[in-house]
């Protein structure tokens, strides 16, 4: 029973808040019908430029492009008469010289042996190398192990290359990254 006499007071107190804005609203002086019928498109369009801001002042406008000053810049060609000046040349020779002077790079080795055994690693170490005799040998002791590492691949493709002829004659061979020693023959 309540419920029916709460509805319409909130009822009667949105009509009165509704009644009050439209009495607050400015007064118009033209008397047009809104917008809510269809009006002809001749005086729609003429409705909308003239209550449209002229805008055209405020855009900017830009010249074409100039078509001669185009095809003479693309005429010109400048050929280089001295590429490297004599600094640039002095720092690469000095560079060249360093170089010279480096012995190691990282890289990879194959790691061939690694056991407590010394007779087991020469047994791989002289096959190795009667089958291979230009690949490099390192048999290191540190006690109580025996580690033989083959080759010096400044690459990982060379040293996966060299290693399947090598997995034959040490089937637990793996690669290990290393300080490798250059040979300048070679390069």
């Amino acid at each position: 029973m309540i419920l029916p006499y709460l509805r319409n007071v909130l009822f009667l107190a949105a009509f009165f808040t509704l009644s009050a804005c439209a009495s607050s609203a400015p007064a118009t002086t033209t008397a047009a019908p809104a917008d809510t019928t269809k009006v002809k498109s001749t005086t729609a369009t003429t409705s909308r430029t003239a209550s449209a801001e002229d805008l055209s002042r405020y855009r900017p406008t830009f010249s074409a492009p100039k078509e001669a000053a185009a095809t003479s810049a693309a005429k010109v060609t400048i050929t280089p008469t001295n590429q490297v000046n004599a600094q640039i040349e002095q720092r690469l020779r000095d560079q060249a010289y360093t170089n010279q002077n480096v012995k190691y790079a990282q890289g990879y080795r194959i790691l061939a042996y690694v056991g407590l055994e010394r007779e087991k690693a020469m047994a791989v170490r002289r096959a190795v190398i009667s089958r291979y005799p230009d690949e490099t040998d390192y048999l290191t002791f540190k006690q109580p192990v025996f580690r033989l590492h083959i080759g010096d691949y400044l690459t990982r493709l060379e040293a996966e290359q060299a290693m399947l002829r090598i997995k034959p004659l040490a089937p637990k061979a793996e690669l290990e990254s290393a300080q490798v020693l250059l040979s300048k023959v070679a390069y």
